[in-house]
């Protein structure tokens, strides 16, 4: 060990290995009883694979304001890990390193989680102890992670309740409120790379954790040890069937005209859940409802692998591939694909054509919008008399479609950060509003109940979404769920069908009357702890040298998420983020932002073209969407050209 001391020490001297690195692998060395973790220290440091050290160990994995995430596989695989795989060729032990997703990082976290709740139960004065409930997915070390966190939660004296295999985080929002639990946690790294992980925290709301519980629990989880708890041990409690049915039952609620959707046998929809968590409950939730659907047979598996995708992403076209070719051959409507944890959906439709055409998460949303709040009217649950109650939610960077869709039926459009969390928020607070009676729980109350209590005393919430495929229609979730926005978009479709149209002729018409609204999303990526580094240097260029111009149009207004007081239009102040919006002279506009839970700084650009008196003829909204793509593709190769420049920069100072 003195000659790997004395190599970590040379190669710090050479730059070749962070300081930070060096600290964290000797704290790791003189805490880990892991064999694999010294062996695969040893087998890394021999290798001189010092990149693959830093990347590992340069920082502690933090702990943010949803939880954690990062490789549970490295991209070097030690002999030390690898140990004996498993059948899908998975590695024996997780990667090692602090800012890996493995044993100690979930250790880390439950306790501090934990340790929070015992602290909130006592401030709070409330009976009892906490309760916890966990839920994970498909991939590799879910099931292993999910159990150390049953048992160190019911160590420290807090009671557990487990789900009995893979289930979706939408269905862990659910449980919690079901439940009535003090939190919940889903081991879940949503759509990224199969190499990832990750751990998610519910507070008792079901929604992920905002202030001032947020910091509370980073706080703790910063300070966690392991160390004898000092509560009494608790019960772990598997639950499985009970809950599944509850959430169906829910759901099946969503449908808004039960008898359309009964109507439209021909309707053919093709699935695919991508091998993880979406056929738990999609599959019975549409043969309950009576659609006509096929599954991806080679996608039907829970297989932490993802073999068949590069990524398991519903927003990647290549992701579709196999539903796509099923599609074809069963003459599909509509193809519907999850991401693994089953909290977002991507779509193909069939065209007037015949071909398989992708929607963007934003066109997907606004369908769902738009059918939503017309029906509703056309039903009569909203009228001109109560409209102003009804609540369409959306991030900053989703499309403003959504306003135009509020607007025309004289909807409030609220607009939040990224982060379904931030929707969960806006949930409580109009849950808060709606009158109770002695004993009542508002959870209790049959969907219809709590729609006339929310349109009499408070806000109703008809649709949320944000432009990364997640959407939402009620809540009694308090998360992006694809599991609802399956079922609402088979009901838009059985709408279209009804009327002889196709899916994308049916947007056409939206388009034809509020307007055409395009959107596009570019993203830079930056790798380990130099990437890391860069993205927030080139985040802050743009602050500190902001563009007056970009392809030759004005930036007429810039506003700054990170140094602003903004409100949305309830008045409610929106947390600070580091994130940009540019105008444009031209009405285009782009926000900058960098990603929470991939390497990435992302920019999404957004044109629209209104009518003016009339709606566009098909012609002219042809040519409409010709330029508008021409001029954010434009926009674009100017944005990558100029971020490139501001690297330089960089590089040189």
């Amino acid at each position: 060990m003195s000659e790997e001391k004395e190599a970590f020490e040379h190669a710090v001297a050479e730059g070749k290995l962070l300081e930070s690195s060096a600290a964290n692998i000797r704290a790791t060395l003189a805490a880990s009883t892991s064999p694999s973790a010294a062996q695969s220290v040893s087998e890394l440091a021999q290798a001189s694979e010092w990149a693959e050290l830093n990347d590992r160990f340069y920082r502690t994995l933090a702990f943010g304001t949803g939880g954690i995430r990062g490789r549970t596989i490295g991209k070097i695989v030690t002999q030390a890990e690898r140990g004996t795989p498993n059948e899908l060729g998975r590695p024996q032990f997780p990667c090692v390193g602090t800012n890996a997703m493995n044993f100690d990082s979930v250790g880390r976290a439950t306790k501090g989680l934990v340790a929070y709740l015992h602290d909130w139960f006592a401030r709070e004065q409330l009976s009892g102890k906490p309760n916890l409930v966990i839920a994970y997915d498909t991939r590799f070390f879910s099931r292993e992670f999910s159990r150390l966190a049953a048992e160190l939660a019911a160590r420290d004296g807090c009671d557990v309740f487990v789900f009995d295999g893979p289930r979706s985080t939408p269905e862990l929002s659910f449980a919690v409120r079901y439940l009535r639990a003090s939190a919940g946690v889903v081991i879940t790294a949503s759509h990224n790379p199969a190499h990832d992980n990750g751990y998610k925290v519910y507070f008792s709301d079901g929604a992920q954790v905002v202030e001032p519980h947020a910091s509370g629990i980073i706080g703790k989880v910063n300070a966690a040890d392991a160390s004898a708890p000092n509560e009494p041990a608790a019960t772990v409690t598997t639950i499985g069937r009970e809950v599944d049915e509850a959430y169906l039952a829910r759901l099946e609620t969503l449908v808004l005209d039960p008898a359309l959707v009964r109507a439209q046998r021909d309707l053919r929809i093709v699935f695919t859940p991508i091998h993880g968590t979406g056929g738990v409950i999609i599959k019975p939730l549409l043969q309950r409802l009576g659609f006509t659907f096929d599954v991806v047979a080679e996608q039907d598996d829970f297989d932490g692998r993802f073999p068949t995708v590069r990524s398991p992403n519903p927003e990647n076209a290549e992701a579709l591939t196999l539903g796509i070719e099923l599609a074809k051959n069963k003459r599909a409507d509509l193809l519907i694909a999850t991401d693994p944890d089953c909290d977002r959906m991507g779509v193909a439709v069939r065209t007037a054509e015949g071909e398989m055409k992708l929607l963007t998460g934003n066109q997907i949303g606004s369908l769902l919008a738009y059918y939503r709040a017309k029906t509703l009217f056309k039903q009569g649950v909203l009228n001109p008399q109560n409209a102003e109650r009804g609540v369409i939610i959306k991030t900053f960077v989703t499309t403003d479609l959504q306003k135009a869709i509020a607007e025309k039926f004289g909807l409030r459009c609220v607009e939040t950060l990224t982060g379904f969390k931030y929707i969960g928020d806006k949930l409580a607070k109009y849950e808060r509003a709606v009158p109770l009676a002695p004993g009542e729980n508002y959870r209790d109350l049959p969907e219809e109940e709590t729609r006339r209590r929310r349109l009499a005393h408070s806000s109703f919430y008809i649709f949320g979404s944000e432009e990364s495929y997640g959407y939402s229609g009620a809540d009694f979730v308090r998360d992006k769920d694809a599991n609802e926005a399956a079922i609402m978009f088979c009901e838009v479709a059985a709408h279209a069908k009804s009327r002889g149209l196709t899916i994308d002729e049916l947007l056409d018409e939206v388009y034809a009357e509020l307007g055409y609204y395009l959107e596009k999303q570019g993203a830079l990526t930056f790798e380990g702890a130099e990437g890391a580094a860069k993205i927030q240097r080139l985040l802050a260029s743009y602050t500190g040298n902001s563009p007056n111009e970009m392809l030759g149009s004005k930036v007429t207004m810039v506003k700054n998420f990170a140094t602003e007081s903004i409100r949305d239009v309830e008045g409610d102040e929106i947390p600070k983020e580091k994130m940009l919006i540019f105008e444009l002279a031209d009405k285009i506009r782009i926000a900058v932002r960098a990603s929470g839970t991939e390497p990435k700084i992302k920019y999404y650009l957004f044109a629209q073209r209104r009518p003016e008196e009339r709606i566009f003829s098909p012609n002219e909204l042809a040519e409409i969407k010709a330029e508008l793509a021409q001029k954010l593709e434009a926009l674009w190769e100017w944005l990558q050209e100029d971020a490139s420049r501001r690297i330089a920069a960089e590089s040189v100072l």
